[in-house]
């Protein structure tokens, strides 16, 4: 098992950036998949990016490629998404997830482990 914790959320003008970082708690992080979802007010939670365990291969949602870029560090027992060129529309509560030796990225019900959240505003 794994225990994941969000935070660096905040209140943000467009075009500006923002870190979030996931540390998590439990053995064997370098064994999970991680991600990044977001969900914004009445819309569906959708996959933001995620990391493979195996050899850190990154997947982004094609709203957020070449702005959004994630990061891990398997020493540290963290996920970082970092965030630039930020609009308005991206404007959600961002949620880690975890899944272990997962080759599935895409679809949050593959990922059984979640962080709490932290909330994004990206203000115009």
């Amino acid at each position: 098992q794994v225990q994941l914790v969000d935070s660096g959320g905040g209140l943000v003008q467009a075009g500006g950036s923002l870190r979030l970082s996931c540390a998590a708690a439990g053995r064997s992080f370098g064994t999970y998949t991680m991600a990044w979802f977001r969900q914004a007010p009445g819309r569906e939670r959708e996959f933001v990016a995620a990391i493979s365990w195996s050899d850190s291969s990154t997947y982004y949602a094609d709203s957020v490629k070449g702005r959004f870029t994630i990061s891990r560090d398997n020493a540290k027992n963290t996920v970082s998404l970092q965030m630039s060129s930020l609009k308005t529309e991206d404007t959600a509560v961002y949620y880690c997830a975890a899944a272990r030796f997962s080759s599935s990225y895409y679809s949050d019900s593959r990922y059984p482990y979640w962080g709490q959240g932290t909330q994004v505003i990206v203000s115009s």
